[in-house]
């Protein structure tokens, strides 16, 4: 690990006050101080923002608060989050070791680097880490990687659980940066590689995620996650999907489907959404709905069976909601 300077901040201005273009921001560390050590991120200044008031897991009448710096593991456990948004606590608790999620904060969570193992190897080439290097996953071994959203720089995945679920749930994420405050959609948070795989989200130097609302859920909304991977603990998803269906009568009137393990970020699947709306929940409209999910795919070598996966993991995670008799 590099030599660096540290900084305890005391409150938000403060924290805004040190910021500079080789920063981090140390909350749970789960990430960045892996990273640290692997050389793989190297700033030459560490601002301790865990002292920062940032906390809070809140429901109203328009729905679910959530401060940045809240661990994982309470939001997951908290009541009004299993009461109103259980695929959030499902998401959550598919993420990660107990370990790590008793540390792992919302914020950095939504923030976490790709877990592409060129990436984290700095002995080979990559677009991401260095860039103009080149994409070893390219010709490497890409079983894990994206098939959606990729470009010839790069094919790494997301790997955030919560940030899939957040997009399902057409969540908004609270910044606020040295000049303004603002708030943007968990769905554009995060950008396509394109020729630039180093931009990884929409946040400008120095910006900090403060907090993140979740609307309410209506009274005939139905969710779930369903996280697909080699192992049950402690892995990475090769497919999850995060869907959200609103049912009445047996008939779907809305849907919001989100997929992750597939995507150079998380990626939301508007043409089964409109498969979906306005047909009844039976095992032939999952099925057609899915015909359309892999639309734009590019396999690799190693993960050319990721399309036919996505569409079964999807009649899977439909099918779950269907209630006994439909």
């Amino acid at each position: 690990m590099r030599p660096y300077d540290y900084t305890r901040a005391a409150s938000v201005r403060d924290t805004l006050a040190h910021a500079g273009p080789d920063t981090a921001y140390l909350a749970g560390g789960t990430t960045l101080v892996d990273l640290m050590k692997l050389e793989v991120m190297t700033p030459s200044h560490v601002v301790d923002i865990n002292e920062l008031p940032l906390r809070g897991i809140a429901q109203d009448k328009d729905g679910l608060r959530l401060g940045a710096l809240e661990t994982m593991s309470d939001v997951a456990a908290h009541p009004d989050v299993r009461r109103h948004h259980p695929m959030l606590a499902e998401a959550l608790e598919l993420s990660a070791s107990a370990q790590l999620r008793t540390m792992a904060t919302i914020g950095g969570n939504l923030l976490q680097r790709t877990r592409c193992g060129y990436f984290r190897d700095t002995s080979t080439p990559c677009n991401k880490r260095e860039p103009g290097s080149g994409c070893s996953a390219l010709a490497g071994i890409n079983r894990t990687h994206a098939i959606l959203g990729t470009s010839d720089s790069c094919v790494a995945t997301h790997p955030s659980d919560l940030a899939v679920a957040l997009v399902a749930l057409e969540a908004r994420v609270h910044l606020v940066g040295p000049r303004q405050s603002r708030v943007v959609p968990a769905e554009a948070l995060h950008v396509l590689p394109g020729r630039t795989p180093h931009v990884e989200n929409v946040l400008r130097p120095g910006e900090l995620i403060t907090a993140v609302s979740v609307p309410r859920l209506g009274a005939h909304a139905r969710s779930t996650y369903l996280k697909i991977r080699d192992r049950q603990s402690y892995e990475f998803a090769l497919c999850s999907a995060a869907v959200v269906l609103d049912v009445r009568r047996d008939t779907i009137t809305r849907a919001r489907v989100a997929v992750g393990g597939v995507g150079t970020r998380p990626w939301r699947l508007e043409p089964v959404e409109r498969a979906l709306t306005g047909r009844r929940m039976t095992t032939t409209t999952f099925e057609d709905a899915v015909r359309r999910a892999a639309d734009g795919a590019r396999t690799l070598e190693h993960n050319a069976f990721k399309p036919a996966l996505l569409r079964r993991t999807l009649v899977r995670a439909f099918a779950s909601l269907q209630r006994p008799g439909s």
